[in-house]
């Protein structure tokens, strides 16, 4: 009888292990998540290296209202998809007030907490088209731009004032005001209760809870956050807010990757040891930086072509010193922002991108190396979009370039066959190695 009871007893025990390990794995194996070893990214057992790009209005395309149109995110992604892409970085959404100038429309978050549900039904969407294609996303949660509310809305909300917009009030105006979000306690929190509603969602196109969508490749905690400002205090409070944003997000979902979305040192405030302690944080999974040729003033509008060469030498030159860091913590690193202007600072889908090509081609040669970055995000894709004004004006098709910036300026479409050919092919040695 004793036996009886044991053998009955040792059964419960092992169904009821099988139900708990199904439960943890849900309808993903873990083999389907992007993890970090050894200083790597991994998919199962194989060394994870992508090329990949920028495509934030991926989920107001896929969503079946005002700015949706799921048949052009289909092809979107069919070509995207055809020449190797298969890692997208995207926005979840905007924040703030509809219709304002320079700034996405529709708004994701147009209160704190009050969603537009047509938006989160695109995401939806989008994720499981890209779980269905295979294809991976980094999803960030806020911004540190006026494009899509983050910092000055959340300021706003919290009873700040009005929040200025660079391209009406001017860029030091703006900078002043955000530069109080690391520091507004009651604006930090309305960011962490938007973090917990987007990671704590489930699919309504697949059923599956986010934490278990084999489409995610990591949790981003905004786009090129910073402190906007060069004091200790200002600095201390920026960390701080970046890790305790990661944590609650690991809290949620364990079984993903956290990023940060800076843009290096220049997203320190020049402070790369700052840089150094905010990704060494065990809550944050591996290394980011941006790049800006034309921004950073390493190439003028005269310079396009001729100075590329020279942009090349200082992208590896700042590169390096983050890509060493990370080595010592043992993280990947991802340049997952780098964008260059067409030539003679042309806008038109198809135009000369003689400058861009060449650099495009050096920066992905970085990532086919596998020593100094192991991935990129280029900026941006604007796919078969064609822009019908220089800014953006609602109702326009999307290109991946923010409202505030000529639209193609930076983007790459459809029609640009250099680029695309260069991208395929670097894309496709990286993949079959």
């Amino acid at each position: 009888m004793k036996k009886i009871l044991w053998i009955a007893a040792l059964c419960v025990a092992v169904t009821a292990i099988a139900c708990s390990s199904s439960k943890k794995s849900g309808a993903a194996r873990d083999g389907d998540f992007v993890t970090v070893r050894d200083g790597k990214f991994y998919i199962g057992d194989s060394v994870y290296r992508f090329v990949g790009t920028n495509f934030w209005y991926g989920p107001i395309l896929a969503s079946e209202g005002r700015g949706g149109d799921r048949a052009r995110l289909s092809r979107e992604l069919d070509l995207l998809q055809e020449n190797g892409v298969n890692n997208l970085r995207i926005l979840v959404g905007g924040d703030g007030d509809e219709g304002l100038a320079s700034h996405i429309s529709p708004v994701l978050q147009t209160a704190p907490g009050v969603y537009n549900d047509t938006l989160l039904a695109g995401l939806d969407y989008l994720m499981a088209e890209l779980e269905r294609r295979d294809m991976k996303a980094v999803l960030y949660l806020n911004n540190a731009w006026e494009w899509s509310g983050g910092y000055s809305a959340y300021l706003q909300w919290a009873g700040k004032g009005k929040a200025p917009i660079p391209s009406v009030d001017g860029w030091p105006a703006y900078m002043d005001y955000v530069r109080q979000f690391v520091t507004c306690d009651s604006a930090k929190q309305l960011s962490y209760d938007h973090v917990r509603n987007i990671v704590s969602r489930v699919n309504s196109v697949t059923g599956k809870p986010y934490v278990e969508s084999p489409a995610i490749m990591a949790w981003q905690v905004a786009n090129e956050p910073r402190a906007f400002a060069d004091d200790s205090v200002q600095k201390r409070a920026f960390a701080d807010w970046i890790r305790t944003t990661a944590k609650i997000i690991k809290e949620i979902d364990p079984n993903h990757l956290v990023s940060t979305g800076s843009e290096g040192k220049h997203g320190c405030e020049q402070d790369i040891e700052l840089w150094e302690e905010i990704h060494n944080y065990p809550e944050i999974d591996y290394g980011i930086i941006h790049l800006w040729p034309y921004n950073w003033s390493w190439v003028g509008k005269e310079t396009l072509i001729s100075g590329v060469d020279s942009a090349c030498i200082k992208a590896v030159e700042y590169i390096t010193p983050h890509s060493e860091m990370m080595k010592r913590a043992r993280k990947p690193l991802v340049l997952e922002e780098f964008g260059y202007p067409r030539d003679s600072m042309s806008f038109a889908s198809g135009s000369p991108t003689e400058g861009r090509d060449k650099f495009y081609e050096y920066v992905f040669s970085l990532v086919e190396r596998g020593d100094l970055i192991d991935g990129c995000n280029f900026w941006g894709w604007g796919g078969y979009a064609e822009p019908d004004h220089v800014v953006w004006v609602a109702g326009d098709e999307y290109t991946c370039d923010p409202a505030q910036e000529e639209q193609g300026l930076n983007s790459v479409f459809a029609k640009d066959n250099k680029t695309l050919a260069i991208i395929s092919r670097i894309a496709r040695n990286i993949s079959t190695k």
